[in-house]
């Protein structure tokens, strides 16, 4: 797994790594730095470079999102029947998204990798790019969009999360309110995780999106895929 890597990511077609492929869909292994999609005119995406790649594809289309810093795999949808099944899957939450992170601290769980919960409500700020956690009481609490993962710790420092819901930058706003930073995150960290960051020389975001899981949308057959 490599940690390593500049901000912004200038890639060919050619280069773009693909981890599963058929007729269906495509899972790639999207690097840090280059955003899944964008409005920009003048940056490149991953779905743009993908269209190049796949120029007969006329309906591929990304179903899952990861946030531009964060690494690992995201699902695309070749045909428009492949792109209606698995949107259904992501808005039943029957895709099984997972992930890595390191981060500032430990959670010091009373077992080795107990599986824990962080059950929140996120209000997402368009204008600044952000979220953050509303608590019962604030005026926003009911317009708020809950947000849920499981994670184990399984070293100090070390998670591995199961992503229930799909909130904008739903994992680095959980895990900073729960007083664990991911390193390499200056948006939501704090004095200690931003130290942290700095003395270990780490670069990019700690986070990566090592595992993807659904129903393949003809064959019905369960489908599980691991990035490197």
């Amino acid at each position: 797994m490599n940690f390593s890597g500049a901000k912004k990511t200038d890639m060919s077609a050619a280069e773009v790594r693909i981890v599963y492929e058929d007729a269906s869909l495509l899972v790639v292994d999207k690097p840090a730095g280059l955003a899944v999609e964008t409005k920009r005119v003048a940056e490149e995406d991953l779905e743009s470079l993908l269209k190049k790649r796949y120029p007969k594809d006329q309906s591929l289309s990304p179903i899952t999102r990861i946030d531009q810093p964060v690494s690992g795999l995201v699902l695309f949808a070749r045909t428009k029947e492949a792109a209606a099944d698995l949107s259904r899957q992501l808005n039943e939450h029957t895709i099984r998204k997972k992930y890595r992170a390191f981060v500032s601290g430990s959670f010091e769980s009373a077992k080795a990798a107990e599986e824990r919960e962080l059950r929140d409500r996120l209000m997402k700020d368009g204008r600044n790019n952000s979220s953050r956690v509303v608590k019962p009481g604030e005026k926003d609490y009911k317009n708020a969009k809950e947000a849920i993962l499981f994670y184990k710790e399984v070293a100090p420092g070390e998670l591995v999360i199961d992503l229930k819901t799909g909130r904008h930058h739903q994992i680095r706003v959980q895990l900073a309110n729960a007083g664990h930073p991911i390193l390499g995150d200056y948006k939501y960290g704090n004095a200690e995780s931003v130290a942290e960051t700095k003395e270990k020389g780490i670069t990019k975001l700690m986070l990566f999106a090592e595992e993807l899981s659904f129903r393949h949308p003809v064959t019905g057959k369960e489908i599980c895929v691991r990035a490197d």
